[in-house]
């Protein structure tokens, strides 16, 4: 049991403000109870006077095998276009990844989101070269450090059959003993058959898709081409967009039909903004889709208040938004979560910030605070699942420099495998 003391809750939901002390129970189900009596064993006390107290975050769509890209050399082909970013940087990249150099990339992204307050991530993973048993690495990876997850192979044809098979094999596989959805890649790198298959393993398990669509023109064009149908529509037809789970990212080039599709299904679109920006392939704009809409990193950084910043800087131009429409994108990965029964994302995840402000906050004002002045080094405690995970800024479940250390010797080995 955990007490914080003097605290300032913000109620994530309705922005509520009220000085309280708080009893945090500890497990994968536990409450907090809004009182001044003090269990007599076992709870350690916080003193939070002068700080907020809220709802941790979670991260929409990450991706773990990107964690060692920060700082790698220039690919062997300077990339022209979109499809080029993937075949001579990523996909040159995801090709590497063994059982160390993804482990390595799953310890430090989560060392990463905790301390950047997010006690949930739902990722989205690659590593042709070593994909049975990868997402049990990942997912021993980010129960070390206390991060809850829901995680996805990303099955594609761009390797082959068997490389295919093995990815669809590995979904069965955790999908059997885990929480997880199943993943793919993108439309143009999967055919008929493979997305069948996995269609078929998404109905057996009642899970959803995880894809990315529409990222790029390429999509679309590439989707039209062989199966004379966009995206969207050929997503429909094996029955993805029924599932509540399922997650569609990016969704930048959609025709109105797919706006309509989307918007009617019970899909989910996550937006990724300093991702689209980097990759030079166009900007979000959530017309006509709908409110299922959250957002996520696609693996640039770990920190969810950046992105949520960026979406509303960014879409001042291009999109329709406001400060409540971007605080509830921030937010409704807590939803998305809630409503398919995912474990892991409970009251009991709560942030601690120490927010320096010359203004007053107020439920009125918070979200003005929320665009213009939170900032991730605000955070001094995070805690999951009623348990301390970030204390005074310092990681409890793994030694933060020796994470570090492993991550970075990796990170060379990995560099040096893509230049041969």
């Amino acid at each position: 049991m955990i007490r914080l003391k003097n605290a300032t809750f913000i109620d994530w939901k309705t922005l509520e403000i009220k000085q309280t002390d708080i009893l945090v129970e500890e497990g994968i189900n536990g409450t907090l109870t809004f009182s001044d009596k003090v269990p007599q064993e076992n709870t350690e006390t916080i003193d939070c006077s002068g700080k907020i107290v809220t709802k941790s975050f979670a991260v929409g769509h990450h991706h773990v095998y990107s964690a060692l890209a920060r700082g790698m050399g220039a690919p062997q082909k300077n990339p022209e276009n979109f499809y080029e970013i993937l075949k001579y940087v990523w996909w040159t990249l995801d090709k590497a990844l063994d059982k160390d150099m993804i482990e390595a990339s799953a310890l430090a992204t989560a060392v990463s989101c905790a301390k950047s307050g997010s006690a949930f991530v739902i990722d989205h993973h690659a590593s042709p070269n070593f994909i049975e048993g990868s997402l049990k690495v990942i997912a021993g990876a980010f129960d070390k450090v206390g991060v809850s997850h829901l995680l996805a192979y990303e099955i594609t044809d761009r390797d082959g059959a068997d490389k295919a098979e093995a990815g669809l094999n590995e979904t069965e596989v955790f999908l059997k003993a885990n929480q997880a959805l199943v993943g793919l890649h993108a439309s143009f790198t999967v055919g008929n058959q493979t997305m069948k298959k996995a269609a078929d393993l998404m109905h057996k398990y009642h899970s959803g898709f995880h894809i990315h669509v529409a990222e790029d023109r390429y999509d679309q064009d590439h989707s039209l081409i062989n199966y004379n149908k966009r995206v969207i529509e050929r997503l429909n037809d094996y029955g993805v967009l029924n599932s509540s789970k399922t997650i569609l990212g990016h969704c930048l080039h959609l025709s109105d039909n797919e706006r309509e599709l989307i918007s009617n299904s019970n899909a989910w679109v996550v937006q990724n903004t300093e991702s689209n920006l980097n990759n030079n392939v166009g900007y979000f704009n959530a017309k006509n889709l709908g409110e299922k809409l959250m957002l996520g990193t696609d693996g640039m950084h770990s920190d969810m208040l950046r992105s949520a910043q960026q979406a509303f800087f960014v879409g001042q131009a291009f999109d329709t938004i406001d400060y409540p429409c971007v605080y509830n994108r921030f937010r409704n990965v807590h939803r998305y979560l809630a409503e398919n029964n995912f474990s892991g994302d409970g009251e009991n995840n709560l942030i601690i910030m120490d927010y320096k402000s010359p203004t007053p906050i107020s439920a009125e004002n918070f979200l003005g605070h929320f665009v213009f002045g939170f900032n991730s080094n605000d955070i001094i405690h995070v805690i999951s699942d009623g348990n301390l995970i970030v204390k005074d800024r310092i990681i409890q479940n793994v030694n933060e420099a020796e994470v570090m250390k492993f991550a970075q010797e990796q990170a060379v080995k990995l560099w040096r495998k893509m230049k041969k």
